[in-house]
């Protein structure tokens, strides 16, 4: 397992880590272990949870998933793992998380020691702001709608609090999640004007399907040194193919509609087809092609696996010693500007 600085800070995070949305939800306490295990004995440092999962969220599941973790946690060896976990945003619902979480000084400080006494240890190594405060097209949604601005936390007030929390000892790092380059830059702007803490990462979607990231985001983090966690790099399961043949395959798609909307789209379909021909051509699973190539981009700190069952996160963990051809990649690119992010 090859392992990657986290920005500017003294992280050194494996190139894969582990995503837990799962556990809780379509995987049991005993099945979340089992998982946790597996990607360590594969040298996976990373992982990567929040306060609102499992998904789909419920008010009867919420929490689930950090719980799960902390029950496994309280037995390895804490200082050589890297835990992140995220803060819950507003706007989506969500009532059952403190009557409507928001990211603020209050919510803050309690979803912080909420995620701290569920994963049963002293601190996490990245605390990440699931999505922003304020309002941004996101999840599927492309089109910046002025008329859909609401009033938030300034990210000064934020990074405050964030930067209490530091002081204290509860966190280290500080990240962002599905953000934008106008709010990477604000946090960045912020913490060195105000002498705040800086961020270190940025976990946004990015897979052969959705490769929006490349256009501004990627600018700004390199220059403000901000790593990429490459979440959903399958696309739910395009990526494998397995919708091809069979569009009511078991998998997220299918098993939470909702939240599959931006996978809904016209292109998607002949998309994965192409990528997944490309993969065969060149011997490889299509879930390995589309690992290898998330995890080679300049910009990515670690790609985030998800998986339900064992064999899956077996072979994703199997694609850290992938590599693609100079072929393979323009072929990728060839189908890229056929189907340029048909699922944004």
């Amino acid at each position: 397992m090859e392992y990657r600085q986290l920005g500017n800070t003294d992280l050194r995070i494996s190139a894969l880590s582990l995503g837990t949305m799962t556990f809780g939800e379509q995987n049991t306490e005993a099945d979340a272990h089992a998982q946790l295990d597996l990607a360590v004995a594969h040298g996976v440092n990373f992982i990567d949870t929040a306060e609102m999962y499992p998904v789909a969220p419920r008010a009867e599941t919420v929490h689930l998933t950090e719980t799960y973790i902390g029950t496994w946690l309280k037995h390895q060896p804490r200082d050589r793992l890297i835990i992140a976990s995220k803060i819950a945003g507003p706007a989506r619902g969500f009532h059952w998380i403190r009557n409507g979480p928001r990211i603020n000084r209050e919510h803050l400080i309690a979803a912080v020691d909420g995620s701290l006494r569920r994963l049963q240890t002293d601190y996490l190594d990245l605390y990440q702001i699931h999505w922003p405060d304020r309002y941004v097209p996101m999840f599927g949604a492309s089109s910046y709608d002025v008329e859909q601005e609401r009033d938030s936390t300034p990210i000064a007030e934020q990074l405050a609090v964030l930067g209490e929390l530091v002081s204290a000892g509860k966190i280290r790092h500080i990240g962002l999640s599905n953000e934008t380059p106008w709010g990477v830059g604000e946090f960045v702007r912020c913490a060195e004007q105000l002498g705040l803490p800086k961020i270190a990462s940025i976990q946004n979607a990015y897979h052969l399907m959705n490769r929006t990231f490349e256009n501004g985001l990627s600018e700004i983090c390199h220059h403000s040194h901000v790593g990429l966690l490459a979440y959903s790099p399958l696309a739910f399961g395009w990526l494998t193919g397995k919708y091809l043949s069979d569009p009511n395959a078991h998998g997220r798609i299918t098993l939470f509609p909702g939240f599959g909307q931006r996978y809904n789209k016209p292109s998607v379909p002949t998309a994965s087809r192409a990528y997944v021909q490309i993969a065969q051509e060149a011997g490889l699973s299509p879930a390995q092609l589309a690992l290898a190539f998330a995890r080679t981009r300049w910009f990515t700190s670690s790609v985030i696996l998800g998986a339900s069952k064992l064999s899956q996160l077996t072979e994703n963990l199997d694609s850290a010693n992938v590599s693609l051809s100079t072929e393979v990649l323009e072929k990728i690119e060839a189908v890229h500007r056929t189907y340029p992010n048909p699922a944004p």
